[in-house]
């Protein structure tokens, strides 16, 4: 069992238990084995609430219906990246991709058009379609870098996909923090964040946050309980440490309301 950080002496913010709407951690799995996710989850299990298998990495990955098996005991979802679900579209093979997920036990699909080109209503059609039987997690954003839309249009998009049926919206920001709500240099458009934030309820929301200053600045603009994806396994201890102010980097803002520490 684990034990909630809050019950301890520090007094470190409340998080929501397993498994929870808000503060989720979504884990990017590039090709882990069965021992590395066993390991994974015997230190930080508590805080990995969905694994994405990257990108494409699930059709290639030996014995697949074995790390879901291992995923699904410890009660975790998970999903395919949504570059699986673009080729699917591409190559003309959805009825078949439907076929695959559901015979490899997926509950839950990542739809995305951040590499081919999906006019919006059949995008919008396809989560209606996805979400009678999984559950569904779109994705708004380019990945390439030189794509830049309008804040309007990131809120416009986002509304729509919820209105369609996916559970969570992910603002793209690839692997590395380089696209969709970041600039190619890997900083943050902050600006574009701020008013889709506005616009929408960011529990609705998955933020791509693959490096350590994005996850700190999310933390800080947003508490403890923002959902962050992409996010490496050997990251969710140290961004559970950002979380509840226990790494320099959070410490004043969440443990201490913004004040410097007095040393008595």
């Amino acid at each position: 069992m684990h034990a909630s950080s809050a019950d301890g002496w520090l007094d470190v913010p409340a998080r929501s238990p397993k498994p929870r709407a808000r503060g989720l951690t979504h884990v990017i799995d590039k090709g882990l084995n069965l021992r590395e996710i066993e390991g994974l989850f015997d230190t930080a299990g508590a805080y990995v609430d969905v694994v994405k298998l990257g990108w494409g990495t699930s059709y290639v990955t030996n014995n697949l219906e074995k790390k879901i098996a291992l995923y699904r005991s410890l009660e975790t979802p998970v999903v395919c990246g949504g570059t699986l679900f673009e080729a699917a579209v591409a190559r003309d093979r959805l009825d078949e991709y439907k076929r695959w997920l559901v015979e490899q036990r997926f509950a839950h699909v990542e739809i995305s058009d951040g590499t081919v080109d999906l006019p919006r209503e059949r995008k919008l059609e396809l989560i209606a379609d996805f979400a009678r039987d999984f559950t569904v997690l779109s994705e708004v954003g380019s990945k390439d870098e030189q794509v830049v839309y309008a804040p309007y249009q990131w809120v416009e998009w986002i509304k729509e996909d919820l209105g369609a049926g996916a559970w969570k919206v992910i603002t793209e920001g690839r692997e590395g923090g380089t696209a969709g709500i970041y600039r190619p240099t890997g900083e943050m458009r902050t600006g574009l964040v701020d008013e889709i934030a506005h616009e929408i309820d960011v529990g609705e929301l998955i933020f791509e946050a693959p490096t350590k200053p994005a996850q700190a600045w999310f933390v800080k603009q947003f508490g403890p309980e923002v959902n962050l994806g992409n996010i490496p396994p050997e990251e969710v201890i140290p961004l559970e440490t950002l979380r509840l102010g226990l790494r320099g980097d959070t410490l004043r803002e969440i443990l201490l309301d913004g004040d410097r520490a007095a040393v008595t």
